[in-house]
């Protein structure tokens, strides 16, 4: 493990198989109550390299040149955001999130697994609250979500 600090930068296309990997791993660390990922490592490159990359701003976590998780922002909503499972709870995915909301003045959405306690923990403590809640209907994996919302304080 290196001693350098972590900081954030902006990902690239070049970024997109390590950005691939980290939310494949994550996904299936964090929320093993999904079913199984149907695409293979390269089919998520091509997903993040061409649509997550050119959609979104996404900002790295990384240390030295070790890529430890990503946020992916839409316009005002929190696509993403998922760490390396060997990287969780060392205040990288504040610091990912910290860097989202600087670039969201007027506040930021998100969806959450409601069964993901943890990440819905995670945004608690960041300010994030309840706006609505669905019965899995409008997300691929048909499993009940929650829309969460930050607004700055005024």
């Amino acid at each position: 493990m290196s001693d350098d600090p972590v900081r954030i930068r902006i990902a690239g296309a070049h970024d997109a198989a390590v950005i691939a990997h980290i939310h494949l791993t994550s996904r299936s660390a964090a929320m093993p109550y999904l079913p199984p990922q149907p695409l293979s490592h390269a089919q998520v490159t091509a997903w993040v390299r061409d649509l997550v990359l050119k959609r979104c701003r996404t900002w790295m976590a990384v240390r030295g040149e070790e890529v430890l998780g990503y946020a992916a922002l839409d316009g005002d909503v929190l696509d993403d955001l998922y760490l390396r499972p060997d990287f969780r709870r060392q205040g990288i995915g504040t610091l990912l999130l910290d860097e989202v909301k600087r670039h969201s003045p007027a506040g930021l959405s998100l969806r959450v697994f409601e069964q993901n306690t943890e990440a819905r923990a995670f945004y608690a403590r960041h300010g994030f609250t309840v706006l609505d809640r669905d019965d899995g209907s409008r997300n691929t994996e048909n499993l009940p979500d929650l829309t969460l919302r930050w607004a700055p304080e005024a």
